[in-house]
């Protein structure tokens, strides 16, 4: 009997395809709101297992917290959150008070939710303007998206950039970075399996030898390849 296909490994459960969260260090959230500032001020500046950015320890009220910071921002900056925040690299206000053409990230989708988007290292979102309470966003994809302007977002880019520039050259590196989430590593491709093991494998050679286009209600055991592909065929 076969082994079960890594769709089904994963959906049982299990340590193998279970993110180390115990490992993380804190959910990086926004201090302040829309009404009320914060202040506080780096003291030091660490890795979190849960991200490819580095982040800041920073000193709110006598308590250390942990926030996600920009590049330029160094030990003993003091950083600000809140309508009152100076504009200036690595303070949070509201979008309405972030003029158009400056650079954002961690954005909110919502109001008070900690920050949602544009928050892996090296990206930023440029403000492109502001219309009935709503602001506009060009996000890294390219695609503009419209924010309630009560949203906090942080002036600056994401630290960390140019963070996959550096080559890994040695398979230890990869296994170690993707030991620090949810995935399987190393992953073995379906044609080069046996045709018990994958249904792409087998065959004098390796081909699927069969379309790789399959319904969203396909059982476990044959979930792979394309699944609910929204159109098939060369794109012409």
């Amino acid at each position: 009997m076969g082994h079960r296909i890594s769709t089904q490994a994963r959906g049982k459960g299990g340590s193998t395809y279970r993110a180390p969260s115990h490992q993380y260090k804190a959910a990086l959230k926004h201090f302040g709101s829309f009404t009320e500032t914060v202040t506080a001020i780096v003291i030091d500046i660490e890795h979190d297992p849960a991200r490819h950015t580095p982040i800041a320890v920073v000193k709110i009220n006598g308590k250390k917290e942990y926030a996600l910071i920009t590049e330029g921002v160094g030990i003993g900056k003091e950083l600000a959150w809140g309508p009152e925040a100076k504009i200036e690299n690595g303070n949070t206000l509201p979008l309405a008070s972030i003029p158009t053409g400056m650079a954002v990230c961690n954005i909110e989708a919502r109001p008070g939710d900690g920050g949602k988007f544009v928050r892996a290292s090296g990206v930023q979102a440029i403000v492109i303007g502001k219309s009935e309470g709503k602001v506009g966003v060009r996000m890294p994809s390219g695609k503009p998206k419209w924010f309630n302007e009560d949203c906090l977002a942080t002036i600056g880019l994401v630290a960390g950039g140019g963070r996959g520039d550096k080559p890994i050259l040695k398979a230890g590196k990869q296994y170690h970075k993707m030991k620090t989430s949810a995935t399987r590593w190393p992953r073995v491709r379906g044609v080069a399996m046996n045709v018990i093991d994958h249904p792409f494998g087998g065959g004098g050679h390796q081909h699927p030898g069969k379309p790789k286009t399959v319904a969203r209600g396909t059982s476990p055991g044959k979930k792979v390849g394309h699944v609910a592909a929204r159109r098939t065929g060369c794109r012409r």
